[in-house]
């Protein structure tokens, strides 16, 4: 593979900003890394229209029963599985629909494996062994671009028919050059010279936090503003699921608790039943025929 020349790439560029950044007053380095951070939600702006194709691709693949899996090194793999372990009991997601792909494995999430991220054939063969199909999509995340891991996992997967984006912070970076969908958000040079832990991972989390969640919102996962497939599991969830019942429906906090306790604290066909006076088994049908979308379902039931 042809690699782009390390320094050529803007990710390990020196900020002129920082040069004198060891000499530097605590007060001062804490502002510089401030200013420097202000411009990350800019960068990600000039980026959405990218972003959106990704958003309405992965959407499609989730919908109709396939899964995304997000391949990374380090820092980047990092992110994946933050961001994929927060569906589940955000948005009561089953585990196998977000995935991350990690070089050198979910170990490395704690403790660094030296040359993992260099084994373009070990992306392949890892994402291989995820039994990955046409109907899945696969985001291979890299702030250099230059990953092999990543790039060899999104070239299988490009082969298998699936969906295929990328996440990274150079312009026209290699990754780009082997996905459907390339997400390029340029930061520009660390404050610490090629620390892309920084200013690009942050950048990097804040398309994750978008992706996943607009994503979710589409699939019926959220009401007006509210977590309404929240897996209630715990005391903190059961006390969330209430208060979101009793935001949506103005009911009493006792007839909340007892209609989740009807439902199995499920809250959506709790606020349904409250907005309908419908039976649970009537909301369920609803639920089935709105492909789980609370708003829809409300307003079939109301036009009956």
């Amino acid at each position: 593979m042809n690699l782009s020349n390390l320094s050529d790439l803007v990710t390990e560029q020196r900020n002129p900003q920082s040069s004198n950044l060891d000499g530097m007053a605590i007060t001062d380095i804490l502002q510089l890394i401030n200013d420097e951070d202000k411009h990350v939600a800019f960068a990600v702006e000039s980026a959405l229209p990218q972003i959106e194709v990704v958003v309405q691709n992965v959407y499609h693949v989730l919908k109709n029963g396939g899964r995304l899996f997000y391949v990374g090194a380090g820092t980047s793999g990092r992110l994946g599985i933050m961001d994929a372990s927060e569906c589940p009991p955000t948005f009561m997601t089953p585990p196998e629909m977000i995935q991350t792909v990690m070089a050198g494995g979910n170990g490395a999430f704690f403790k660094a494996v030296e040359g993992a991220e260099d084994q373009e054939a070990q992306g392949a063969a890892d994402i291989a062994a995820q039994s990955l199909t046409e109907k899945d999509a696969v985001i291979g995340i890299t702030a250099s671009g230059r990953t092999p891991y990543p790039i060899g996992a999104v070239k299988y997967a490009k082969e298998t028919g699936a969906f295929t984006a990328s996440l990274s912070s150079n312009q026209d970076s290699e990754i780009s050059k082997y996905v459907d969908a390339p997400m390029e958000i340029i930061v520009g040079p660390e404050i610490l010279t090629g620390s892309t832990r920084m200013k690009a991972a942050t950048s990097h989390k804040m398309v994750l936090n978008m992706l996943s969640t607009a994503v979710m919102v589409k699939l019926g996962k959220v009401y007006e503003n509210l977590m309404v497939d929240v897996h209630a599991s715990n005391y903190k969830l059961k006390e969330r699921a209430k208060r979101n019942v009793i935001a949506v429906t103005d009911v009493t906090y006792e007839i909340a608790e007892k209609t989740l306790e009807e439902t199995d604290y499920r809250v959506k066909p709790a606020i349904i039943m409250l907005k309908t006076s419908r039976s649970l088994q009537e909301v369920e049908d609803a639920l089935t025929a709105s492909d789980g979308k609370v708003r829809q379902a409300i307003t079939a039931l109301m036009g009956e």
